[in-house]
């Protein structure tokens, strides 16, 4: 091998030490009990449970379950699976000991009114498999269990898993062949489906939650989906709306289904926004939405609406041939990084001497898209930094495409909203209920490149409009 060795890193002091400080660590935070205030109490409880069994009594279940030739990890008559099944029922005799007053064969249940009465099976799907459990019952038929309730077929996970996966794309067909592989679980897609379903009162919610009364930039974009409607499948646009917030961050605001876009359509969803809460926005950055640059202005009228340039090249390029791509990107880089409007509109009139006869779809592309351009050139390089793309809420569209090119049609509206719903929720970091997630600083949810600079700028240009 050649080139230059590596530079070998060494420990300040040697290995032995450092594993001799590290078992002293150890031994002191046993001693002190600080194991408990590092761990959160679910993660206590189990280590507490865990420790209860001896290693030897661990060591006599894996050499049973393998002599009788049992799994040792999970499936239907796995170990794992029976002990879960033990401790499920070890749980709701202790329910049925608080439920009665008093412990199995305990005198003092004599002529108390109650009494137990046996117990019925029944089968209960868990990560480990189907688990079958027997449930004490009593003779009032009063007891209602907690741990595993009256007609409860899942353990908690479950219905997560089953989530999860729908979230990532999988079609319930899937998720029952994935379930019933796995985890040995028979389930039907009509309650794949059903537990899907329980999240459409979440969107409701979710979909007309208050919203902040001022957003620096809105993004709107959309991706098309198959959807069934009236016996047939038709093409439909799934609308986004991402809002960025005085501290830089993003949220998606809203999702909209819509068979047609139009000056009506766009009205609507603005007038929607503005009522739940939104008063004040300083760009709306889109890409040639029919309509929505008149609703626009209705809803906000000092709102400044920007085509996204990214797209704007992209749409020029395809009257470009591939061979001389590269030089009429140089030609169109003077446009959008010019000073002002003059000194664009003459690397304009450059673009159209090089490829206006050769190419006359290229310049046509940036004279019709002109209006909702220019207003990008008044802006200083901090804010255009911000505003020439829509390519935070295109990296969302992304995603989404993903889990959505499984199907080839969606039954109806709701089943493609859900999806995409679930999706959305699924995206790290995504700002999609107006709390987002935490990071390490404390910050929330998806911030913006170069945000504190365009901030500035944002408050020098607008002035009082930006909120300290």
């Amino acid at each position: 091998m050649t080139g230059v060795a590596p530079v070998e890193r060494t420990l300040p002091v040697s290995r032995e030490k450092l594993e001799k400080v590290q078992e002293i660590v150890a031994e002191g935070v046993a001693a002190e009990g600080l194991q408990e205030v590092v761990l959160s109490p679910e993660e206590s409880a189990a280590r507490r449970l865990a420790d209860s069994v001896s290693d030897s009594a661990v060591d006599r279940m894996i050499a049973d379950a393998q002599d009788a030739g049992i799994s040792l990890l999970d499936g239907p008559d796995g170990l794992i699976g029976q002990l879960t099944a033990k401790v499920i029922e070890r749980a709701l005799a202790a329910e049925m000991d608080d439920h009665l007053g008093y412990v199995k064969g305990d005198p003092a249940g004599n002529g108390s009114g109650n009494s137990r009465n046996g117990h019925y099976g029944k089968t209960v799907t868990s990560t480990a498999g189907p688990v079958r459990v027997s449930v004490p019952r009593d003779r009032n038929s009063s007891f209602e269990p907690v741990i595993v309730k009256k007609g409860q077929r899942r353990l908690g996970q479950v219905g997560d898993i089953i989530l999860s996966l729908y979230a990532r794309g999988m079609t319930t067909r899937d998720i029952q062949a994935h379930l019933a592989e796995v985890y040995g679980a028979e389930v039907s897609p009509a309650l794949v489906s059903n537990i899907t379903d329980v999240v459409q009162d979440e969107i409701v919610t979710w979909q007309t939650r208050p919203l902040e009364s001022f957003y620096a930039i809105l993004y709107i974009d959309a991706l098309i989906v198959k959807v069934r409607d009236g016996g047939m499948v038709t093409n439909k646009a799934a609308y986004l709306v991402i809002g960025v917030d005085a501290d830089g961050f993003k949220h998606v605001l809203g999702l909209w289904l819509a068979a047609s876009e139009g000056a009506g359509f766009w009205a609507g969803v603005l007038a929607e926004l503005r009522n739940r809460g939104i008063r004040d926005v300083l760009f709306v950055c889109c890409d040639g939405l029919n309509g929505l640059p008149d609703a626009i202005a209705a809803a906000w009228p000092k709102a400044v609406v920007q085509t996204c340039v990214v797209h704007l090249v992209r749409a020029s390029m395809k009257y470009v041939a591939w061979d001389q791509r590269k030089k009429a990107a140089a030609a169109m880089r003077p446009i959008y990084t010019a000073v002002n409007e003059a000194a664009a509109k003459a690397a304009l009139e450059n673009l159209r001497r090089e490829f206006g006869k050769k190419n006359p779809g290229l310049v046509a592309a940036w004279e019709r898209a002109w209006d909702q351009f220019v207003p990008f050139l008044q802006f200083d390089a901090a804010i255009r930094k911000v505003i020439y793309t829509t390519n935070a809420i295109e990296s969302i569209n992304f995603q989404l495409r993903k889990i959505t090119k499984n199907r080839g049609h969606f039954p109806d509206d709701d089943a493609a909203v859900k999806l995409l719903y679930l999706g959305i929720r699924n995206i790290t970091g995504r700002h999609i209920d107006g709390d987002g997630l935490v990071r390490e600083r404390g910050e929330r949810g998806t911030g913006t490149l170069g945000w504190k600079a365009a901030l500035n700028a944002l408050a020098v240009r607008f002035g009082d409009r930006v909120p300290v």
